[in-house]
């Protein structure tokens, strides 16, 4: 574990620096990782259970209809930009695109000497892929037919694929890349990226009208939980050293 050079010439400073960073992946990340694990499943299950008791049905719908001119439903509110935008948008979750840039960001890893972190990538998010198609599957609620669809669907609605899947994809890889970079700023602005992807692609979900709003916030709930779990996995397998640990952040 490298020490920033500004510590040292003082030894106390770097000595109190190195405990804090061993507590840090022993201690306080699996807790936080644990607790975000939890929290979001829980409210995965709950959600999906007022799901089964109808007890959304009033609120999904309204969103749905606002989302709408009211004189043709057929059209979404916003200019004909914002709908195609929303297009390209929802591309973001597709399957294809989530493979696409999981391989490309496992082979950089791997280019960069650090090819166990690239291999633990591929196999989190293909594992969460796994996880959404047994929850459709088990759930099998139908898409919705309150509005026409502006685009193609061929699965079932809970929890939604796309947001489940652009949350473990891209939140998994912001966490990870984010543990491997030394910098502080590249550390933010790959988190803050792969959260606004992740949000951008559940509203497209729901502005098109292929998802209730209920199925995105269930697809983001499972998603960013499984997200943690990878999280809480990595720290384990960096502090036994199986996988590449970080350096220490600079600023």
């Amino acid at each position: 574990m490298r020490v920033p050079r500004t510590l040292i010439h003082n030894p106390i400073a770097g000595r109190a620096t190195a405990v804090w960073l061993r507590f840090r992946l022993n201690e306080v990340g699996p807790l936080v990782a644990l607790l975000c694990l939890s929290t979001l499943g829980y409210g995965f299950f709950a959600l999906a259970h007022e799901v089964g008791e109808g007890s959304t049905e009033v609120l999904d719908r309204r969103i749905l209809l606002a989302l709408r001119n009211p004189a043709d439903l057929s059209d979404p509110i916003g200019p004909r930009w914002l709908e195609e935008t929303m297009r390209d948008i929802t591309g973001l979750g597709s399957v294809f695109t989530v493979v696409f840039v999981t391989c490309a960001v496992a082979a950089y890893l791997a280019l960069t000497e650090r090819r166990r972190i690239g291999l633990y990538v591929l196999g989190a998010v293909g594992s969460g892929e796994l996880v959404s198609t047994v929850l459709k599957l088990f759930y099998h609620r139908p898409r919705p037919d309150l509005v026409p669809h502006g685009m193609e669907v061929f699965t079932a609605s809970f929890p939604s694929g796309h947001a489940m899947m652009s949350a473990i994809a891209y939140l998994t890889l912001a966490i990870l890349l984010a543990r491997v970079d030394r910098n502080r700023r590249v550390k933010g602005f790959v988190l803050v990226l792969g959260v606004s992807v992740t949000l951008l692609v559940g509203i497209s979900r729901i502005y098109l009208g292929v998802h209730w709003p209920s199925d995105v916030l269930a697809g983001w709930c499972v998603g960013a939980a499984w997200a943690s779990l990878c999280w809480f996995v990595a720290l384990q397998l960096q502090q036994r050293g199986e996988v590449e640990a970080s350096d220490p952040p600079q600023r």
